[in-house]
């Protein structure tokens, strides 16, 4: 271990974190699962003041599993349908979706941000609110991180987990190409003062033509409120109640009473890709890396699915045991998974407008939804569990997320809570070996499994499939590096 003190006074880590979001609390917390030295600076003194309901998807919540957390995350959140995310098209889930988390759960974004956040100082994540970075220069050995107030920090590595302004990628050079905002949208929740059964014959009427409008009831009076804006207006802060109450009018002919909001924002489509995730010794997650429309509500899942693949890669490179070439594997496997995001939302915002030529596409894909193979390719889409990376040549299952599958005793994922590899072997014969530090072993002759063994990455990405020792400690090589001495 290194001692936690450079020369010249400053704190050395071996990673910090620019951005105490979903993204780098996950991150913060998949690090510490291998006893990395981490300091996570937010800007931010408190948490956001508004209340926003997001939704955490299908594979977000197998990683929760995978972790341990999703029990203590669910009493905090309202389970919902897994149907209806693809432009709001209204179709029901698909049949038998190959997940034990085949759900929808919603739950307020300061709570998710503060229960994440928590699991990171819990593993012993160092967390410092207020804290701003100006400035960094790396070097062959680490990162020197400057702070407002002229605090100089050291690191070996920096990652940006500092949203869609972020400071890390500017400073780092690193173009963020794509399209600017084209329309944006106000969104709030609040009280409605018209009758409930107004207020839904209405929004039946106006969503016939407006997809980017709707009133829907949450209990007690108040309503999750959706209405397109006039323009992008480029303003910095959330709109007021006015806003909302001139936008409702201008499409309904009412402002439906209402009143007491709970918190008010306004989205636009602007969508961009970092050009790439990493230099030298700095690298981009979540929103730094990638923005898109919320329409589906992906955004908060695909960071926290960056963290969970780039957690282990980089402990591994802090560790001494990785590959050559396995951190670069986050880019490689990442950045088309947003790319494919960024086009989904950009197909889902088009199918919203309210022109003929776009509600025509609208009406014949609302037709092919309800072939049960177009449904779950949609579904698989926006959940993430149809994401595969390219591993090269193999079965079906090489690349893939790997479901919580019954085990002789207990299930899958309550074996992965220490972000460790897995060799899960039906047959009896083989072995991790040499790598038994840094990857488990079950044989299980009963495990649910189409494959004799496989090689389970952090992740829960199946890395090899197969039934031979030498291919498999190939495999081993190749992901966790060389066997220990």
């Amino acid at each position: 271990m290194h001692s936690p003190h450079a020369p010249g006074g400053r704190d050395t880590f071996d990673v910090i974190i620019a951005g105490c979001g979903p993204a780098g609390a996950t991150l913060a917390a998949e690090l510490r699962l291998h006893d990395v030295r981490v300091l996570v600076l937010e800007k931010e003194t408190e948490p956001a003041s508004f209340v926003r309901i997001v939704g955490l998807h299908i594979r977000s919540l197998e990683l929760m599993a995978m972790r341990g957390l999703l029990d203590r995350i669910a009493e905090h959140g309202r389970r919902r349908p897994a149907a209806g995310f693809f432009a709001a098209i209204a179709k029901p889930a698909p049949r038998n979706l190959d997940s034990a988390h085949a759900y929808l759960l919603g739950i307020p974004q300061p709570v998710i941000v503060g229960l994440l956040e928590e699991h990171a100082a819990g593993l012993g994540a160092q967390i410092r609110h207020g804290r701003t970075v100006t400035g960094f220069e790396q070097d062959a050995g680490g990162v020197t991180v400057d702070l407002a107030g002229g605090e100089r920090l050291r690191a070996r590595y920096l990652v940006g987990c500092d949203g869609a302004r972020s400071t890390v990628r500017k400073l780092l050079g690193v173009g963020f190409p794509g399209e600017p905002s084209r329309t944006e949208t106000l969104m709030g929740e609040m009280e409605v003062g018209a009758p409930p059964e107004e207020v839904a014959a209405k929004v039946a009427e106006i969503s016939q033509t407006h997809k980017r409008f709707w009133l829907r009831p949450f209990g007690a009076g108040i309503y999750s409120v959706v209405v397109p804006a006039a323009g992008v207006a480029g303003r910095a802060g959330p709109p007021t109640l006015e806003d909302f109450k001139h936008r409702l009018r201008a499409i309904a002919g009412t402002d439906f009473g209402v009143h007491s909001p709970r918190w008010l924002s306004r989205f636009g489509d602007a969508t961009r890709l970092a050009g790439r995730y990493r230099d030298g010794r700095v690298l981009l997650a979540g929103d730094a890396a990638h923005i898109h429309p919320p329409i589906g509500g992906q955004g908060l899942n695909l960071g926290v699915q960056d963290a969970f693949n780039l957690g282990w890669k980089l402990a591994a490179q802090i560790r001494g045991w990785a590959p050559d070439a396995l951190l670069d594997t986050y880019q490689a496997e990442r950045r088309p998974v947003a790319a494919d995001v960024l086009d989904n939302t950009r197909a889902q915002m088009e199918l919203l407008a309210p022109e003929p030529g776009p509600r025509a596409v609208r009406r014949l894909l609302t037709e092919l939804m309800d072939f049960e193979e177009v449904n779950r390719h949609l579904m698989e889409k926006i959940t993430a569990i149809g994401v595969r990376y390219d591993l090269g040549e193999g079965p079906d299952l090489l690349g893939r997320r790997l479901r919580d599958v019954d085990l002789a005793q207990g299930r899958l994922y309550d074996r992965l809570h220490h972000g460790r590899g897995l060799v899960l072997d039906r047959t009896g014969r083989l072995t991790p070996g040499a790598w038994s530090d840094r990857v488990d072993h079950l044989a299980d002759p009963a495990a649910a499994l189409d494959a004799p063994c496989v090689l389970l990455r952090p992740d829960g990405h199946v890395a090899w499939a197969g039934d031979d020792q030498q291919d498999l400690d190939a495999h081993l090589t190749r992901w966790f590096g060389e066997p220990a001495a």
